[in-house]
C-alpha cells in the first residue's frame, strides 16, 4: 500500500443485502451469518454479509487530517496503518518502526483518538505491513514470539478485523509467508465461537490479476487453514502494466476481473471450491485517489463512481482508499510528473469526496 509522511513516501505503493442507518455519524448493521459450507471451505470467520467501506489512514503522519472527527458517514470506518516490526526489535510491534503502541498512545493521542470514533458509531481495522517497512512476520522469525506480538496489538486496540498488507520484500520472502498464515490460523483457531477474527490480504495487482507472489500469498494463508474473509487488491499505480490504451477504470476493472479468474482456481485447487458470486464477496479494492505515483495516473471522480458502480453490481465484498488523509484538494492543482501529496488528492473537490462516492452503498459495518 503506499505510504506517506516525511517518513516515507508520499502515495505508492452475494448477491447482497443493504441493511444499516446511518444518523449522522452512528453506525448500525446487521450481523452476518455464517454462509453454507462449500467443498472443504469452514465458516468461522465469513466475510461480512453487507459489503464495507473503511479507508486507509497513515496514523503516523503529520496532518491536519483527524480520523476521529470524520467529515461523513462514510469515513467513520478506517484502516489504521501501518503495524510493522520494530526496526531494532523485529518481535516488537511499533507504528511505522517509529513508535510503540503505547509511544502512540502517549505521542499521537492514538488510543483517544479511537476511543473517541467509537464513540461517535465509527470502526477501525488494523493494518500490519505496508510498502517500506518489515511486516512483523518477515522482522520476526520466532512464531511463538510473533503470535505474541500479533496478539498484543489485537488485544489493544479491540480490533476483530486485521489486514495484511503485505508487498514487495515482505511478498516476496516465502518463508516470512508460511510463518505468517501458520501464526495467524493459530490466533484464528484461538478465537472460534462468537468473537472470531476476520483476515483480509491486501496485494498488489496489475490488469493481469495478483502477481505470482501474490497468489502464492493467498494459497500459503489457504494451505495453513488460515478462512480469509477476503483478498484486497491495490488497483494503482499500474505503470507499464497498463496499455496507453487503457484508461485508469479500464484497467482497474480488469484487475478485479483478473483476480476473480484467479482467486477460482486458488480456492479450487486448495480444495475449497467457491462460486462466481461467493467469490467476488472475498474480493477487496483500494484504488489511490486523485494522483497516483505514476505519471499520468490518476482515479479522478468519474473512475470512482466506475470503481463503486463495479463492485455494488458484482457483490464485491469490500472498498478502501489510500487513504483519508489525502480526501481533501491541495492549494493548487497537482501537475502530472510532480510527486504526489500525502496530505491531498492533487484535484479540485469538497473534503470528503471520495470516501463519499467510493462508499456509496457500502454501508455494513466491519465486524
Amino acid at each position: 500500500m503506499p505510504t506517506s509522511s516525511k517518513h516515507h513516501r508520499a502515495g505508492m505503493n452475494r448477491l447482497f443485502t443493504l441493511a444499516m442507518v446511518v444518523g449522522g455519524l452512528s453506525i448500525s448493521a446487521c450481523s452476518g451469518t455464517s454462509s453454507e459450507v462449500t467443498g472443504a471451505r469452514h465458516t468461522e470467520s465469513p466475510a461480512p454479509e453487507v459489503p464495507w467501506f473503511a479507508g486507509y489512514v497513515d496514523v503516523t503522519l503529520p496532518s491536519s487530517y483527524e480520523f476521529d472527527k470524520p467529515p461523513n458517514p462514510e469515513a467513520a470506518r478506517a484502516v489504521l496503518s501501518f503495524i510493522v516490526a520494530d526496526p531494532e526489535n523485529p518481535c516488537t510491534p511499533s507504528w511505522g518502526g517509529h513508535h510503540s503502541m503505547d509511544g502512540a498512545a502517549s505521542k499521537l493521542n492514538l488510543d483517544q483518538r479511537i476511543t473517541r470514533l467509537r464513540d461517535k458509531g465509527g470502526e477501525i481495522v488494523i493494518s500490519f505491513g505496508g510498502q517500506l517497512a518489515d511486516e512483523l512476520a518477515t522482522g520476526c522469525r520466532d512464531k511463538e514470539n510473533l503470535a505474541a506480538a500479533y496478539r498484543s496489538v489485537i488485544k489493544r486496540y479491540g480490533s476483530n478485523v486485521v489486514d495484511l498488507d503485505i508487498e514487495r520484500d515482505d511478498l516476496d520472502d516465502e518463508s516470512a509467508g508460511r510463518r505468517r498464515a501458520e501464526v495467524i490460523a493459530q490466533l484464528q483457531h484461538e478465537r472460534t465461537g462468537a468473537d472470531p477474527l476476520q483476515v483480509w490480504v491486501t496485494l498488489p495487482a496489475t490488469p493481469k490479476g495478483l502477481t505470482d507472489h501474490g497468489a502464492a500469498a493467498v494459497t500459503q494463508m489457504l494451505e495453513a487453514g488460515v478462512d480469509l474473509a477476503g483478498v484486497n487488491i491495490m488497483i494503482m499505480n499500474y505503470s507499464a502494466s497498463r496499455l496507453k490504451e487503457q484508461t485508469m477504470l479500464e484497467a482497474s476493472v480488469a484487475a478485479i476481473r483478473s483476480t476473480h479468474s484467479q482467486l477460482g482456481t486458488i480456492y479450487a485447487d486448495a480444495g475449497q471450491p467457491l462460486d462466481a458470486s461467493e467469490l467476488w464477496s472475498q474480493i477487496g479494492v483500494t484504488p489511490m485517489i486523485g494522483h497516483n505515483d505514476v505519471a499520468g495516473e490518476v482515479i479522478d471522480m468519474a473512475a470512482a463512481r466506475g470503481i463503486n458502480k463495479f463492485a455494488r453490481n458484482h457483490g464485491i465484498g469490500r472498498i478502501s482508499m489510500w487513504s483519508l488523509n489525502r480526501d481533501r484538494p491541495c492549494a493548487t492543482e497537482e501537475r502530472d510528473g510532480a510527486q504526489p501529496s500525502n496530505t491531498c488528492s492533487g484535484l479540485g473537490q469538497e473534503i470528503g469526496a471520495f470516501s463519499r462516492i467510493l462508499g456509496n452503498g457500502y454501508t455494513g459495518s466491519v465486524r
